[in-house]
């Protein structure tokens, strides 16, 4: 009998400490901005992740000048999908890795074809200079607003 009390006490405080952290939640709850981004009853929602890893022709062009140029225009195609309210996140690996991994772009896409028809004017995609993998990822509404705040803390952009 003590350990039934035991377990139904238990149940009833961990119950309340949850109805307590509901109610702690629900206070900063604004529907305003969850409808503004999207966001599901979680404050989560759907966008397409895409790794940038070592195209099959990375090696083969060597001419510095090409590569800078090819560049311009990937951070150039960058900053269109970003004015277009499409780029989300963005940013190279910090070191190489095993898989070639490069960098990410997060994409506010339904569909993996909408996601490449983004990406398909990047020059450096396009020259081979990187390759693409893309995957459907569920994560945090909020993610596009540290945009406005990345915009104040960067000196210069590319």
């Amino acid at each position: 009998m003590k350990l039934i009390l035991s377990i139904i006490s238990i149940c009833l405080i961990s119950i309340s400490c949850n109805a307590q952290n509901t109610e702690k939640q629900s206070k900063n709850y604004d529907q305003k901005l969850a409808d503004s981004l999207g966001a599901d009853e979680r404050g989560m929602k759907s966008y397409m992740l895409v790794i940038l890893k070592t195209g099959p022709k990375d090696k083969e062009i060597t001419d510095k000048a090409q590569r800078t140029e090819l560049f311009k225009g990937h951070f150039s195609n960058m900053s269109e999908m970003e004015k277009a309210g499409k780029l989300k996140m963005a940013g190279p690996f910090a070191t190489k890795n095993t898989l070639g991994y490069r960098g990410i772009f997060l994409l506010d896409t339904k569909t993996e074809e909408e996601a490449r028809a983004l990406i398909q004017n990047d020059p450096t995609i396009k020259a081979g200079i990187f390759d693409v993998e893309i995957l459907p990822w569920y994560g945090s509404a909020a993610i596009p607003m540290h945009l406005k705040y990345h915009n104040k803390v960067a000196k210069e952009n590319p």
